[in-house]
């Protein structure tokens, strides 16, 4: 296991390329299941979920090659194979599954699904989906057991808006009979790029992106090249760090438009930021004034920025509020950004923070992957050495990050912790 240690101070400059988007990929990699012959997803980002998908697509008999940040997948000789445990357990994305094995084969087994712990995500929304379009669902020893004699188009109201479940009812819906219509469905980019690659192989889809999605459901799937978009949350990530300890970055393929709700509350705040066709010029602002954020589904401000978010408001004058209406238990970080001098009290589903404070080096653990990330982004600005355990839930979704730091002239290296820090860590 290793840790990973920042020595806060160096100023952020040069050039970061953002890899591809996490929340895509997990849902691309279950989608190539749906296809009758090859698919090929080029810009994958270089992360651990990634090689867990690519593990369990093999798993159930698919065929599988990596060539640098492109992904073959011959689905042809796929079986409807249980995944009741194992990896399947190791990535709350692995419902997607659910989806995709049902669209395809009528029937799945697929253990609920892990991932970082944020509060209570219930996918009773995807199950209700699925029934509707005649499949029955049960839970048998802690498995999702799905069967249908045949998928028939449904409308279906999503009674909450769920990234997750409206990818997933796309994927059973893509090859049933007849019309879907997903209404309340959620809007995100990442949506749009599984559209994309859906419609590509074959797909009937109208209206990824807003907020009723119709599906005609086609006989056939086949494979097709499609090129995921750029991880917006990872873009949004390394804005904010550069907007805390940066003199001139530039971050290149991002899609400005993905992350406009972010863009303005840093404009809002004074950070200077000249936007280009597929990049962001950030340069250093030494007087930031506090802003008060409230996280709300796609276009409002991402709950997965809001940890990181939180680490810029300790450098800004004045008090800040961030409340997060999507996740309850997002305020992991707040206890390890305390042993980091910063002055932030939680009152329910907000934090207030008071600033500006110079933070100190401290030992810290990153409790989920965007705690990790305002961890590393408090690092940075921090005087002395930050130690950040936990690297496990930062690799699940930021790709090299020590290494695309270090280019930026960041002090970070990882060392391999000891017999003794491993025990502290298993037990804390």
């Amino acid at each position: 296991m290793q840790k990973l240690l920042i020595e806060g101070g160096p100023l952020l400059n040069g050039k970061v390329r953002i890899s591809g988007a996490k929340n895509s990929a997990v849902a691309l990699l279950p989608a190539a299941i749906l296809a009758d012959s090859k698919v090929i997803i080029e810009g994958l980002p270089d992360i651990s979920d990634v090689q867990t998908l690519s593990q369990l697509l093999e798993e159930i008999g698919g065929f599988v090659e990596q060539k640098g940040n492109t992904l073959h997948i011959d689905p042809t000789e796929m079986t409807a194979m249980p995944l009741p445990n194992g990896k399947v357990k190791k990535l709350r994305a692995s419902y997607y599954f659910m989806g995709a094995m049902l669209g395809r084969f009528k029937e799945a087994v697929i253990g609920l699904p892990g991932g970082c712990y944020l509060g209570p995500r219930p996918i009773d929304q995807h199950i209700k989906g699925f029934e509707a379009l005649g499949a029955t669902v049960t839970n048998e020893q802690g498995a999702i057991y799905l069967r249908a004699d045949e998928l028939r188009g449904a409308r279906i109201y999503l009674d909450v808006v769920s990234v997750g479940a409206t990818i997933n009812i796309m994927l059973a819906a893509v090859k049933a009979k007849g019309k879907t219509i997903i209404e309340n469905a959620a809007r995100e980019p990442e949506i749009i790029d599984v559209a994309t690659l859906l419609t590509s192989m074959g797909a009937k889809i109208k209206g990824a992106g807003t907020d009723v999605i119709r599906i005609e459901g086609v006989d056939d799937l086949t494979g097709c090249m499609h090129t995921i978009i750029p991880d917006r949350i990872e873009a949004g990530t390394y804005t904010i760090m550069a907007a805390a300890q940066g003199e001139k970055v530039l971050i290149d393929n991002v899609i400005p438009q993905h992350l406009e709700s972010l863009l303005a509350k840093l404009r809002e705040m004074g950070v200077n930021i000249e936007e280009g066709e597929e990049q962001l010029l950030i340069t250093r602002n030494d007087r930031l004034k506090s802003v008060d954020i409230k996280t709300l589904v796609h276009p409002g401000f991402p709950t997965d920025l809001q940890q990181p978010f939180t680490s810029l408001l300790t450098r800004a004058e004045g008090t800040g509020i961030v409340t997060d209406t999507i996740y309850t238990a997002r305020f992991k970080h707040i206890d390890e950004l305390r042993r980091m001098n910063a002055k932030i009290k939680v009152e329910g589903s907000s934090a207030i923070i008071q600033g500006p404070t110079k933070l100190e080096g401290a030992r810290v653990k990153a409790s989920d992957l965007r705690a990790g990330a305002a961890l590393v982004a408090a690092g940075l600005m921090a005087e002395g050495v930050t130690e950040i355990t936990g690297l496990e839930h930062i690799d699940r979704g930021y790709a090299n990050l020590t290494e695309k730091l270090s280019s930026l002239g960041a002090k970070i290296w990882r060392e391999e912790m000891s017999e003794k820090e491993i025990n502290q860590y298993q037990n804390s």
